[in-house]
């Protein structure tokens, strides 16, 4: 997945506000929108480089967003609303070879009046419009990164418990069910449930995973210079 804006790098000064970021960029420091709601643990790191987009839209009132923090161990993609588009280029691209025999896609697909799904696959136009021989897939972004190991989540996530919940009753019903996860990080050797952070979310992806909800974890190939795409190789789980 390529930026189709021009691609600057800055220096990352600080977040705030969760969604605002200092850069100083050719000697001036200019506010930069983050898309993402988590904490950014292990990702920030005061004036370490990083990678932004500049947008050329006149009626945007932040010209710049956040895409990519530079840390210790690497890089690290910061922008969530990406993670459903390589999930959705991942498959359209044939890249996850079970994914193969569906070849239709539905996106944000509504469960209830409060509940969304990220991804419907079916194998058929006629499969998909009657509802049946569905696969229901929640994609996660993940950026929290320890000792090797990524984790999710980086923040108590009552949204992604939930997720889990109705993932596990669409199992129930018959249902083709899965999580993925896709971790916007290269060099991991493995991904874990973050317990430490949300034991709750941990205890129900276990239990998800006991009653045939399906787990994947990818990590990302990124080039600051160009954009980001998921690697066809999944990363192992470690539950």
């Amino acid at each position: 997945m390529q930026f189709q804006e021009p691609v600057r790098q800055g220096e990352f000064l600080k977040r705030y506000k969760r969604f605002f970021a200092d850069i100083r960029y050719n000697e001036e420091v200019i506010v930069a929108h983050v898309p993402n709601t988590g904490s950014l643990k292990s990702c920030l790191f005061e004036n370490a480089p990083c990678i932004w987009t500049e947008s050329q839209n006149p009626a945007r009132k932040l010209k710049g967003t956040l895409q990519f923090l530079q840390t210790p161990d690497g890089w690290v993609g910061v922008n969530t609303s990406i993670t459903n588009d390589l999930v959705h280029e991942a498959w359209s691209q044939k890249r996850i070879p079970d994914w193969h025999p569906f070849t239709q896609a539905k996106r944000e697909v509504k469960l209830s009046p409060e509940t969304r799904i990220d991804l419907v696959l079916a194998p058929n136009e006629t499969a998909l419009a009657e509802g049946r021989d569905l696969t229901y897939v929640e994609v996660k972004n993940v950026s929290y990164f320890e000792n090797g190991v990524a984790r999710f989540p980086d923040a108590v996530t009552v949204r992604g418990q939930k997720h889990l919940q109705e993932l596990m009753k669409l199992k129930s019903k018959g249902f083709g069910a899965e999580t993925v996860f896709v971790i916007q990080r290269e060099k991991c050797r493995a991904f874990a449930p973050a317990d430490a952070i949300d034991p709750e979310y941990g205890r129900l992806l276990r239990q998800a995973a006991e009653q045939g909800v399906k787990l994947r974890a990818f990590a990302c190939e990124i080039d600051p210079k160009t954009g980001v795409s998921l690697s066809a190789t999944p990363v192992p789980i470690e539950l």
